[in-house]
């Protein structure tokens, strides 16, 4: 008897202590933590390496001693929206935030490509991993999350299928980046897909990107479709836990298919929801923030 008594109250504890926190995860969207005098929120300006470049990068630090999980925000293309307002609260919750600018892209050196996001992702993780980096940013690099928004998606998915000790992965409206459009058609019609998938990509605005064109980022994908494509990196990612958004802007389909081949590779850490709004989130951005904010709290 006493013993189930002591198993009922460590259930009661349990219940009570993740009620806690998950109340205190969805208080980090409407208001602030206390202050920490001795180890206080604050942001730093960095510059992070990669591949003889400097990427132009904000780090947002959260109170406290730490070390702090650490979130890695990947924006899209070209990045109009950085889903800053998340890194924001993401910081208030206690976690470090670390956002960049891809080579080429927004002031950063370099020639923009996708290889190049992927790459540059890539550094920025093995940079935050450095001992003296993650002491002075407090941050506790074994805890790291991909956070990827449109492109930024596409990236994270790339990144985590070729890094070692990703801890999760959250894709909102990841864009597989035309690749439907390029695979879906035989051989003899690809530069014709290509082709659209160019006159897409220019759409979206060229105007923040450097060192590309529209044809040349067009047929960067289509020389890498059998690498880059989804469904194909669903097999290395069969360990690593997922919470897939998606939203009214065309890219749902791809991104249930996405989740579908990771649960039947043997994921079963795949979570999914669908927003009805837009590709920026603009009228849910609360919803999104506390769906994320469940979600981490049960890793």
């Amino acid at each position: 008897m006493q013993r189930l008594l002591a198993l009922l109250f460590a259930l009661a504890l349990s219940v009570s202590l993740a009620a806690s926190q998950a109340a205190a995860q969805q208080s980090a969207i409407s208001a602030d933590p206390p202050i920490d005098h001795a180890h206080p929120a604050t942001m730093e300006s960095v510059q992070i390496p990669s591949h003889g470049a400097l990427l132009n990068g904000l780090v947002y630090i959260a109170a406290g001693a730490g070390p702090h999980p650490v979130a890695l925000l990947l924006h899209g293309f070209p990045g109009n929206e950085r889903n800053l307002d998340l890194a924001q609260t993401l910081r208030r919750v206690g976690w470090d935030v670390v956002y960049f600018n891809y080579r080429g892209a927004w002031g950063t050196p370099g020639e923009f490509s996708f290889a190049h996001c992927i790459e540059d992702a890539q550094a920025a993780i093995a940079w935050v991993r450095e001992p003296a980096v993650a002491t002075r940013l407090r941050a506790n690099p074994s805890q790291l999350v991909l956070m990827g928004h449109s492109m930024g998606g596409f990236v994270a998915n790339e990144v985590a299928a070729r890094t070692p000790g990703i801890k999760a992965v959250v894709t909102m409206s990841a864009a597989n980046m035309g690749m439907e459009a390029i695979r879906q058609v035989p051989p003899q019609a690809r530069n014709i897909a290509v082709t659209k998938v160019a006159e897409h990509l220019a759409k979206e605005g060229m105007a923040p990107l450097a060192g590309c064109t529209p044809e040349s980022l067009a047929k960067e994908l289509a020389a890498n479709l059998t690498q880059w494509d989804f469904p194909t990196l669903a097999p290395k990612l069969t360990k690593t836990p997922y919470l897939i958004l998606t939203s009214d802007d065309g890219l749902a389909p791809s991104n249930d298919a996405f989740a579908a081949a990771l649960k039947s590779s043997g994921n079963t850490q795949v979570a999914t929801k669908h927003f009805t709004t837009d590709h920026s989130y603009s009228d849910q951005r609360i919803a999104l923030q506390r769906t994320i904010l469940d979600w981490l709290a049960k890793l």
